[in-house]
């Protein structure tokens, strides 16, 4: 009788780098893809506190990766406006107006942001009829106005993105409110959460800003600034955000509290020693019945 080899049966999710290599796509084409919702990831039960990938996902991407790939192509200033066909003059404007919003950045040598953009985006906006007055001939004087008063909202459209993509990956009420907490500055983290027990269960669960650069370094000065809103009517957002978020993770469980310390004996009569009892038994005895 022949003896029969069963495989060992096909895990049902795999880590992000596994999952970016069976699709053959660059981790960071992977990671943006995941940031925009187009690969969907599970929390790690295994209690690694990380995502994964379910095989089922991968299955039904297989087969469309090459779209896939296009679909998260980002561009800086200079292919951008080459794909919009407008000076890239035109293109930074029309990115410090917020018309086209920033997927992500990273620090360059003169540690100066460079932003890129998906290249989709920018193909659909240019296409847009409506949009044909901003892509040729003079700017529009209102937006003119703007510009000249420094309007920028390449950061601020960012980490409305980021947060977001936050959003989508938080397993409760509390890590929502962390996500949320993760854009203020400790002051006004403070000043919205009063309770100092629901501040902790916060600040535990704020997300770390995107990596770049050791801690303490120029670059991560930089990513730090500007994962912190700056704007008072944002910085007003997202505190309303997180007064929110608190109440409704507050309904759904408390934050923790530490365990009561043993309480001291109530007030009233001292407690005395053994000896001084005695003494007292012995100079004033109890009523004979």
């Amino acid at each position: 009788m022949s003896g029969t080899t069963l495989a060992p049966p096909r895990p049902l999710t795999c880590a992000p780098s596994r999952a970016a290599r069976e699709l053959g796509i660059k981790r960071a084409e992977f990671d943006l893809a995941v940031h925009l919702g187009r690969i969907r990831t599970v929390p790690d039960e295994g209690g690694g506190g990380g995502r994964r990938v379910p095989r089922t996902e991968i299955d039904r991407l297989q087969s469309r990766a090459d779209s896939l790939r296009e679909s998260v192509r980002v561009v800086g200033t200079t292919e951008g406006a080459a794909l919009m066909r407008i000076p890239a003059g035109r293109f930074t404007r029309v990115a410090k107006l917020g018309l086209v919003s920033p997927v992500k950045w990273y620090p360059n040598r003169y540690r100066a942001v460079v932003w890129l953009y998906l290249a989709e985006e920018l193909r659909r906006f240019a296409a847009d009829e409506k949009n044909a007055r901003l892509l040729t001939g003079r700017t529009p004087p209102e937006l003119s106005d703007r510009l000249r008063a420094g309007a920028d909202q390449r950061a601020r459209n960012w980490r409305g993105r980021h947060c977001g993509f936050l959003l989508r990956q938080a397993d409760g009420p509390w890590e929502r409110a962390g996500v949320v907490a993760g854009f203020l500055d400790p002051g006004e983290i403070d000043e919205v959460l009063t309770d100092p027990h629901e501040r902790a269960r916060v600040a535990a669960l704020r997300p770390g800003p995107p990596a770049h650069g050791a801690p303490g370094s120029p670059a991560a000065q930089l990513t730090e600034e500007l994962m912190t809103a700056a704007d008072p009517d944002e910085i007003e957002w997202f505190r309303h955000d997180l007064a929110r978020e608190v109440a409704q993770a507050r309904t759904h469980r408390p934050a923790p509290r530490p365990a009561a310390l043993s309480r001291p004996p109530a007030p009233g009569r001292p407690r005395l020693s053994q000896g001084l009892r005695g003494w007292l038994m012995r100079r004033n005895p109890r009523p004979a019945h």
